[in-house]
């Protein structure tokens, strides 16, 4: 076989993309600060991307601190993120884990952690000038499972949630630290004779946007992420420079597609390598795209010049790639679901002035309209029994989740919260809903890309709602189906600058 320079940088370019799937976790080094009698160490488990932290130290309090610390060096601001907890029963009740934003090394430094005490007790510990004595902010939440820290300017935040709760704020402080600190995971024994273990997962790092970076004019690196709904662990399978979107799931469960500057590709998941997707002259695909229930078609949504006017399309492509067959006559219409007999396709569109939700025979023909209320009706998607269409809706005053019958009747809410609740995809065994969820400032109708949001999940049936996930996302993360088959994983893209 011929290879010649093209073919070379895109081999460089794949070998590249797997050397840095888990580029996150490789500049985290361990310190044992304040020269503790026993010296601590950690593991990195590649398979499930934890962190094994164990450390001993009299304690991290007063004007001086013992422990060990697994940190690496940050700039300006940024959000860190983990699921804590310790391993074992420990000796002494005040041990503590946790994370950190340290100002240096040294033992008596300015910092601030969110601090799990092995009684439960949870704290915003701070420091707030070199030798000074640690003051702390309590919460009354005992024992979070998981557990956050920003840096915003001068400012130190913690945040905590447990049993899938949303975030609550613990604590906010203001601290005088250099433009470069170290941020990381902590552990003291509170007894300077022994040592003991805490486990770290979905450690995440992440450079939220600067407030005026707008996420389409200056889109952000991506991380293509699978999350575990049972365990609630996830898995950073691939990291970019690039921006990429909207993972969907193949049908047969061995590869992922989504899009990126335009262009849609195949991700196998076994070689953790991207391909692209061949669409002909079809080349200014969204994040509205995904594949038939039998596994040979892939719906795609890409912008069309018409009339001397651009709108988004939709067409139907082989799914290895081919030739593609124009659906909708008419634009902007974007692609959200399949019909379970692969007959049908469902859309958001926007027609005389008002964005409503519409489906179309899949070889073309008359369009059908199911929605008329003012306002933005978007993500329509089948359940896989197609006994309903999921869609959201504002219609309520604020982002909800609804569903109606496939002609359109019966309209019912399934969501009412404090949240902004977009993109419900039903579970391939049709148990659950997950759908991606902004906070309540967001405006009912828009989905920016760079904010703090929560991936949630719903018996599909009604009940309790619980997060499975916070990250730093927004559009693309989920915006289209994303399930694995086998209704255990779902796949998703979260951000970071």
């Amino acid at each position: 076989m011929k290879i010649d320079s093209i073919n070379l940088l895109i081999l460089f370019l794949v070998f590249s993309v797997n050397l840095n799937a888990q580029q996150m976790f490789q500049n985290f080094e361990g310190d044992n600060i304040g020269n503790p009698k026993l010296k601590g160490d950690f593991v990195f488990n590649k398979k499930d991307q934890s962190f094994t932290v164990e450390g001993a130290g009299y304690n991290i309090w007063f004007e001086r601190d013992e422990f060990y610390f697994v940190s690496q060096e940050a700039e300006g601001d940024f959000i860190f993120s983990a699921r804590p907890a310790f391993v074992g029963e420990g000796v002494d009740p005040h041990r503590k884990m946790g994370l950190m934003i340290r100002n240096s090394k040294e033992e008596d430094a300015v910092y601030m952690d969110a601090a799990i005490h092995g009684d439960g007790l949870t704290s915003l510990q701070f420091r707030n000038k070199p030798g000074g004595e640690t003051q702390e902010i309590t919460s009354e939440m005992s024992a979070p499972d998981f557990i956050q820290i920003e840096r915003k300017g001068k400012e130190y935040i913690f945040r905590a949630s447990k049993n899938g709760v949303p975030l609550v704020e613990v604590g906010r402080v203001v601290l005088a630290m250099s433009p470069s600190v170290r941020v990381g995971m902590f552990v003291s024994s509170h007894n300077e004779e022994v040592k003991e273990k805490a486990k770290f997962w979905n450690v995440r790092f992440e450079k939220p946007a600067a407030e005026d970076v707008d996420g389409y004019q200056s889109p952000s690196p991506g991380r293509l992420e699978i999350i575990d709904i049972g365990s609630g662990i996830r898995e950073v399978i691939y990291e970019t420079e690039t921006h990429i979107e909207a993972p969907n799931w193949s049908r047969n469960g061995k590869f992922l597609v989504y899009n990126s500057g335009g262009k849609l590709y195949k991700f196998d998941l076994k070689k953790r390598t991207p391909e692209l997707i061949n669409t002909g002259d079809v080349t200014d695909n969204n994040n509205d795209h995904g594949i038939s229930f039998d596994g040979k078609t892939l719906a795609i949504s890409s912008s069309t010049e018409d009339n001397g006017q651009h709108h988004s399309i939709i067409y139907t492509v082989p799914v290895e790639g081919g030739t593609p067959f124009r659906v909708t006559p008419n634009g902007p219409s974007y692609w959200h679901g399949w019909s379970p007999d692969d007959k049908w396709l469902t859309y958001c569109a926007e027609r005389g002035g008002n964005y409503d939700v519409y489906k179309i025979p899949v070889n073309g023909g008359e369009e059908i309209r199911l929605t008329t209320a003012e306002g933005l009706d978007d993500g329509p998607e089948y359940s896989p029994d197609g006994k309903y269409i999921y869609f959201n809706s504002v219609r309520s005053g604020t982002m909800e989740i609804w569903r109606m019958k496939p002609d359109g009747s019966d309209k019912e809410q399934v969501t009412d919260d404090a949240f902004q609740n977009w993109f419900a995809h039903p579970s391939p065994d049709g148990n659950w809903l997950i759908m991606i969820s902004y906070p309540p400032e967001v405006p009912a109708g828009s989905h920016p890309h760079n904010k703090r949001v929560m991936l949630r999940l719903m018996p599909v049936n009604g009940g309790e709602i619980k997060t499975v996930a916070f990250l730093y996302g927004g559009q693309g993360t989920l915006n289209v189906p994303s399930w694995s088959p086998d209704s255990k994983k779902v796949a998703f893209v979260s951000f970071t600058y």
